[in-house]
């Protein structure tokens, strides 16, 4: 086995994903939207005041033989004759780590606006990402660093831990008896960590937009909750690489029995799906479409630390019927505490 630098890489790697699930369909496998980040009470909006959060998310996946291979190449440089010969001439398998904490400092305003509870925020992803790659020719190739010949295995691989492109988001939540339902915009800033020479980095380096409604419908007698939140997101076009990756829609919802105003455990999950392929003169292997669906456990439980509420939740999820993605598993924990004026739901 030998291990190649990170110039020679660069020529081969599409690079790592990020937040979204990891995929090989999305530029670098990333969406500014993290799949799964929305289940138990989608629909509902704090009290007005100010909350502090934190959402760690944890992420492995894998991907081989042509998975692998679309999700290993794509870079501008890489030629369209080395791909067809890695796809009739190598055994190809990738896999993915991320382990990664967005900060988040949010508020609600006191006074409504059309009725509703209207409230602003911004957030900071920070953590590692790391992706290795194996190629073992079945016939030599004429590969960058050298030639491989048949038989022989090539490893190459690259990590980081560096902050990722900061977020801004604004939000509008209204509710009637048992209905809680909430309109939310997320705006992805550029300036995180990314360098085009690297297979993985944090940042996007691109502009993004997501819209989201949420819903959800809860019963306090009998504790029973549904929630549910489509949303689409639209990209710019990365100038460093002129990628443009699809316009991407998801969808998540959870079933919930609530037992006390503290407890909760149901099932929650999410599928995916690019509307739009990706394009731009970086897009060389075409316009791909990516889609994956999850499912999981989700636990909510609601404490005190003195006279501080703390929400928390935790679920896992397992992704499946991946089409031009990888599939993995993903695990979830969020952490919310008031700052003054409110306490989260």
């Amino acid at each position: 086995m030998k291990r190649v630098g990170k110039a020679s890489c660069k020529a081969v790697l599409l690079g790592a994903l990020l937040c979204s699930g990891g995929a090989y369909a999305a530029e670098d496998g990333k969406s500014v939207y993290l799949l799964g980040v929305t289940a138990s009470m989608a629909g509902m909006t704090s009290p007005p005041g100010f909350y502090a959060s934190s959402f760690t998310y944890l992420y492995t996946a894998t991907a081989g033989g042509d998975a692998a291979l679309t999700w290993t190449l794509g870079r501008p440089s890489v030629s369209p004759t080395l791909f067809a010969s890695l796809r009739v001439d190598a055994s190809v398998r990738a896999k993915a780590n991320v382990a990664l904490d967005v900060a988040s400092l949010l508020w609600v305003a006191p006074e409504k606006v059309l009725g509703g509870h209207v409230g602003f925020g911004v957030l900071a992803p920070f953590g590692y990402q790391a992706v290795d790659v194996d190629i073992t020719a079945i016939k030599t190739l004429d590969f960058p660093g050298g030639p491989l010949t048949s038989g022989n295995r090539r490893r190459i691989s690259d990590q980081t831990f560096a902050m990722g492109d900061p977020l801004l988001t604004a939000f509008i939540g209204w509710n009637s008896g048992n209905f809680h339902w909430k309109l939310s915009t997320l705006v992805n800033i550029p300036i995180g960590s990314y360098a085009k020479t690297n297979l993985v980095s944090m940042g996007f380096n691109r502009w993004a937009a997501d819209v989201t409604g949420s819903l959800t419908w809860l019963d306090p007698s009998t504790g029973i909750e549904l929630s549910v939140a489509p949303g689409v997101t639209f990209n710019g076009e990365n100038p460093a690489t002129n990628y443009k990756t699809g316009t991407e829609f998801h969808i998540e919802a959870a079933a919930m029995q609530h037992f006390s105003k503290a407890f909760a455990i149901g099932v929650a999950g999410y599928h995916y799906r690019q509307l739009t392929g990706d394009s731009g003169a970086g897009a060389v292997l075409g316009a791909f479409k990516g889609e994956v669906s999850a499912i999981g456990p989700n636990l909510t439980y609601n404490f005190q630390i003195g006279k501080v509420p703390v929400f928390t939740s935790v679920r896992w999820m397992h992704e499946f019927k991946a089409k031009n993605r990888m599939a993995g598993d993903a695990a979830f924990l969020t952490v919310m505490v008031p700052l003054g004026g409110g306490a989260p739901h």
